[in-house]
C-alpha cells in the first residue's frame, strides 16, 4: 500500500526533505500543548488519538483545581522527568514561571523544564 499522492511520477525537487527511514518505524503524530499530566493513562489515549508529543505540567494524580498545567519547582520536576522515562512518546514539562526572584526559575529550567508557564 502507498498513501495518496505518492505515484511513480512524483516530483522530488528542492522543495522536497528525503529522510532515510532504513531500519526505523515512522509514524506521523500529533501535538498537544497544553497537558495536565494527572495520571499516566492519558500516554495510551493520546497514543490512540494519534498524539505522540505532549507538553504541559503537574504533579501527578490531582483532582479539581489541583490539577495544573506548570510542574513547580526543580524537585518536581525531577519526579516528573523520572515517572515519564518508560513512555513511547515524546513528553516535555513546563516549570512554574511567576517568581519574585531568578533563582527558582533558573532552577526548574536546569532541572530539566522545556520552559516556564505564566
Amino acid at each position: 500500500d502507498m498513501m495518496n499522492g505518492v505515484t511513480p511520477g512524483m516530483i522530488i525537487g528542492a522543495g522536497t526533505e528525503v529522510i532515510a527511514g532504513e531500519g526505523k518505524i515512522v509514524t506521523a503524530g500529533g501535538i498537544d500543548a497544553h497537558v495536565h499530566f494527572i495520571c499516566p493513562q492519558l500516554v495510551e489515549t493520546a497514543l490512540s488519538g494519534g498524539l505522540t508529543t505532549l507538553l504541559g505540567g503537574g504533579t501527578g494524580p490531582a483532582t479539581g483545581t489541583d490539577a495544573t498545567t506548570c510542574t513547580p519547582g526543580a524537585w518536581n520536576m525531577y519526579r516528573m522527568l523520572e515517572s515519564a522515562d518508560g513512555f513511547p512518546v515524546n513528553l516535555g514539562f513546563l516549570g512554574k514561571g511567576n517568581c519574585s526572584s531568578r533563582e527558582p526559575l533558573r532552577e526548574q529550567i536546569e532541572a530539566g523544564a522545556i520552559g516556564l508557564k505564566l
